[in-house]
């Protein structure tokens, strides 16, 4: 009983360890003989992905991440809008921004107190087959080396090609043009450690757009748009990098720590399960990054996969339940992938129809607040909701009025992540973590099952004599009002 997980950055490192949080053994195989501690690379983690690392004991990575609740955006020399992130009555923050390799560090740290969790570094990936079991072929200092496991999940990022063509997969899609540079650098700018600030068309970027991110430790991230033949190398020559920093900073001192240019692109692969591979993370998909749905969205793979690997392997569901891993995951992807393909229509106008509705809702939105929805800067990330899902059995008193508007949450119901509310017991997340978990209004009996009484009312908008179902994600598998459907909901959502 073993899953072997291909790649350590923070999907593989989270997969592993909710996969040994569960008691399942996993072989946590990298390429690369240490870790590269250099760059910011993703540093905006959203408030759901950060219980995820609270429920695993990475509590620490919410209160040192920089706790940014205001949005601001700019059009040219004017500021259109500030948007402030909405509370939610969470004890954790919206978002938090902090590097990624801080992120790995602490996860290593856990990873290396967790006794289920065999570490093999310096092990590149050569080739995949499934013959029954899954069998990894490596390339080692020492030689080849096989791995066998039951399961994989394959986090190997998105120059993970020789996983993907082995299960006959490939990353599909398109990648835009325009280049982005990345820089880190540290400055005292007081006034902007708690907000994002996005330019369009500001007249030190012309024609293009520049996003900066507040980090901890007195740095900043800037991430400029640059035409596809970009030297970066020259520009840092010819002393322009200087120039283009100091239009932002002004005359003040300054380090940059870091800086790279990166090429976006959405890009998805057709099944993200494949017999006995489940692949994650940007293994899986590309989105570009403006809304901070790439790691995030990877998160969110590494747990689904882990709850349904650990119920298939301690047999309390049949293999089956693996194919819902695609059907709800990939619909996520998909979802991530249309909305940060809006945003780069709007960030970068492929043809004349586009940039002129960009020029009118940029016009409009600095005189009528009404435009300001219509201004695509990125919408921020959020959990994907299974409304749809095979899992979820439908409540015709709760239908799923789709994607709410950005910042707001859809009301509590079937296929919607729990709200993170404490009760007599603890928080609910981390109740429903431990397995299938029945929340029961007074008077409704438990039918066997792990329970929890909530009030009427209250976060979830409970009902008399209502029992809902959560899943070990602490999604909610069904909403019932009859104890004997508490069976066949269970069996949907184990997927039988």
């Amino acid at each position: 009983m073993t899953v072997v997980v291909l790649g350590s950055g923070p999907v593989g490192q989270t997969a592993a360890l909710l996969l040994a949080r569960r008691g399942v053994p996993v072989v946590l195989v990298d390429e690369h003989e240490r870790r590269d501690p250099v760059g910011s690379r993703a540093i905006c983690q959203q408030r759901d992905t950060l219980d995820v690392w609270a429920w695993l004991g990475a509590g620490c990575l919410a209160e040192e991440g920089l706790t940014w609740t205001t949005a601001r955006t700019f059009h040219r020399d004017r500021e259109l809008f500030a948007l402030r992130l909405p509370d939610a009555g969470s004890a954790l923050p919206p978002f938090v921004n902090l590097s990624q390799a801080r992120v790995e560090e602490v996860l290593d740290e856990l990873i290396a107190r967790q006794p289920l969790i065999d570490v093999r570094r310096g092990h590149r990936v050569t080739g995949l087959t499934q013959p029954g079991r899954v069998v990894v072929e490596c390339d080692t200092a020492a030689g080849p080396r096989r791995i066998e496991a039951d399961y994989a999940i394959a986090c190997t990022g998105a120059h993970g090609d020789v996983v993907r063509r082995a299960v006959g997969e490939q990353l599909a899609g398109v990648s835009f043009a325009d280049l982005f540079l990345i820089c880190d650098i540290r400055a005292d700018l007081p006034g902007w450690a708690a907000e994002r600030r996005f330019f369009f068309d500001p007249p030190w970027n012309p024609g293009r757009q520049v996003l900066i991110h507040p980090c901890p430790g007195a740095q900043f991230r800037i991430d400029w748009q640059v035409p596809d033949d970009y030297d970066l190398a020259a520009e840092e020559t010819g002393g322009a990098l200087d120039r283009r920093i100091r239009a932002i900073i002004g005359d003040r001192p300054y380090e940059v720590v870091w800086r790279s240019v990166y090429r976006f692109h959405t890009r998805l692969v057709r099944r993200m399960r494949a017999g006995r591979v489940l692949l994650a993370g940007d293994c899986a998909h590309l989105v570009a990054p403006f809304g901070a749905r790439g790691l995030n969205s990877g998160i969110a793979d590494a747990e689904n996969a882990a709850w349904k690997l650990a119920s298939v392997l301690r047999g309390e569901a049949g293999e089956g339940l693996l194919d819902s891993y695609h059907a709800e995951r990939y619909a996520a992807a998909v979802e991530n992938a249309e909305v940060t393909t809006a945003t780069m229509d709007f960030l970068v106008p492929r043809d004349d129809k586009q940039r002129r509705h960009r020029a009118e809702v940029l016009a409009r939105a600095a005189r009528d607040p009404a435009a300001h929805a219509e201004v695509d800067s990125g919408r921020l990330a959020e959990p994907f909701w299974y409304a749809g899902s095979p899992l979820t059995t439908p409540d015709p008193a709760r239908p799923f009025a789709g994607r709410p508007p950005r910042g707001a949450l859809p009301p509590p119901g079937p296929g919607i992540l729990l709200p993170d509310v404490t009760v007599a017991g603890g928080r609910l997340r981390d109740l429903a973590r431990a397995g299938f978990l029945l929340l029961t209004t007074p008077g409704v009996p438990a039918a066997g099952l792990r329970s929890v009484e909530i009030p009427v009312g209250g976060a979830l908008g409970a009902r008399p004599g209502e029992a809902w179902l959560v899943r070990p994600d602490a999604y909610v598998a069904a909403v019932l009002r009859d104890t004997a459907a508490i069976g066949p909901a269970l069996r949907r959502a184990t997927g039988g």
